[in-house]
């Protein structure tokens, strides 16, 4: 027979935790012999061994309490169940570490391989390390909140990239960056955006998010944010084309 702590230190549980598994009711209190103490023996390491597991596991409390009145088929049924949600937990534990280290590395979320060569190609065409990382992070946001739209959005970019000229356009507007809000040359560039979208959509609406998402919202003003310039730019934009 053995003492308490000495049943704590066989298990690798303190003695508080023992004694709360006694009031708990997972643990029967043995009586205590003539010298005051109480005596455990093989079959209380046994039990305690099972509460620790199942405690482990994630199990409540109250759980274990009951699967000790359980029949040797319910407990097998609840030990399957146990383990198929601890199967579960362990997979979003990975899916929570491949997160972490990606946010390590500088990469929020993972964007479709096409994406990911199309952003690569961005620094091939002149494109500025500041409008890349922008691209990145606004097809990250658009994919994670309307991935049922993200790709066709991104292939209309796509194909207006791959025009010289409207590929053009949009490199004049990265390098719009560090203009001075009033330099002329933004309302120049205004005119020829306005006008390159409507010979590209004409009269049809615009590709976009559904009106009801406050996603494209957020997107623009990510970009304004960064640069007076373009936020003048974004403005007169709209305006000439009416949205």
């Amino acid at each position: 027979m053995i003492t308490i702590g000495q049943l704590a230190g066989y298990v690798g549980v303190s003695v508080k935790t023992i004694r709360v598994y006694h009031d708990k009711g997972l643990l029967p209190e043995p009586e205590r012999d003539g010298s005051g103490y109480r005596r455990y023996g093989a079959d209380d390491v046994i039990d305690l061994i099972k509460i620790r597991t199942l405690a482990e596991a994630g199990v409540p409390l109250a759980r274990i309490r009951a699967l000790r009145s359980a029949s040797s088929e319910e407990l097998q049924q609840a030990l399957h169940e146990i383990d198929g949600e601890l199967t579960v937990r362990i997979r979003g534990l990975r899916a929570t570490q491949e997160r972490l280290r990606r946010l390590a590395a500088g990469d929020l979320a993972p964007l479709p391989d096409e994406v990911g060569a199309h952003l690569e190609r961005l620094a091939d065409w002149g494109f500025t390390p500041r409008w890349v990382t922008l691209q990145r992070d606004l097809w990250i946001l658009v994919f994670a909140t309307h991935p049922d739209r993200a790709f066709t959005l991104f292939h209309d970019q796509a194909e207006t990239l791959a025009d010289p000229a409207l590929r053009q356009l949009h490199l004049d507007y990265d390098h719009a960056h560090d203009l001075d809000a009033d330099d002329p040359r933004i309302d120049d560039l205004a005119r020829r955006i306005a006008g390159a979208t409507r010979r590209r959509y004409g009269p049809d609406e615009l590709p976009g998010l559904d009106m009801a998402s406050e996603v494209p919202a957020l997107i623009q003003g990510s970009v304004n944010a960064s640069s007076p310039a373009w936020q003048r730019l974004d403005t007169l934009i709209r305006a000439q084309l009416g949205v």
